[in-house]
């Protein structure tokens, strides 16, 4: 048995793209990447699975696809329900960190946290926490434009978060 997604609400799913990490401005882009699109139009939704994968290797027929997706570990699960990105009405989906609260957030590792965090301040970003914020020193948290949280970290920053909570090598 395997944890294989996590499913968050996107009110504009392309809008989440960018904050998948891709970006169309830089030539360098991370390998989280939409792995498969499943549209329900009876039921008015449409899934964009996220993850770090090489679609290159992933299967041409569309059921095996899915099969190929499914099957993936760290998958993130966007689901757009049609009709919220248009609705002046829609304010938007509870992101869990503000009352009542729930759910938390998502963790990405990236090769060097500061370098990413400079990299989201240009695209204009929302920050929670800046590296440097706080007691937890190195790692970050950004909002997604649903307002969802995702720490960023890199694995040397991590570590020493883990070692001020009193970890030591054995």
């Amino acid at each position: 048995m395997d944890i294989t997604l996590t499913f968050l609400r996107a009110r504009k799913p392309n809008h989440n793209f960018p904050l998948s990490l891709q970006s169309k401005t830089k030539k360098k882009r991370s390998n989280f990447r939409l792995l498969k699109r499943l549209d329900y139009p009876d039921m008015k939704f449409s899934l964009y699975f996220m993850g770090y994968e090489d679609t290159s290797v992933a299967p041409k027929d569309p059921v095996e696809r899915a099969r190929w997706t499914f099957g993936k570990k760290a998958t993130v699960e966007l689901t757009h329900n049609w009709g919220t990105e248009d609705d002046p009405k829609f304010e938007s989906y509870h992101n869990g960190n503000s009352d009542p609260r729930g759910y938390g957030h998502i963790g990405i590792t990236v090769d060097d946290t500061y370098k990413a965090c400079k990299r989201f301040e240009s695209l204009n970003v929302p920050f929670v926490k800046k590296p440097d914020d706080g007691n937890m020193k190195g790692i970050a948290f950004i909002k997604d434009p649903d307002g969802y949280w995702i720490e960023i970290f890199d694995l040397n920053s991590i570590t020493n978060v883990a070692q001020a909570a009193g970890v030591k090598p054995e």
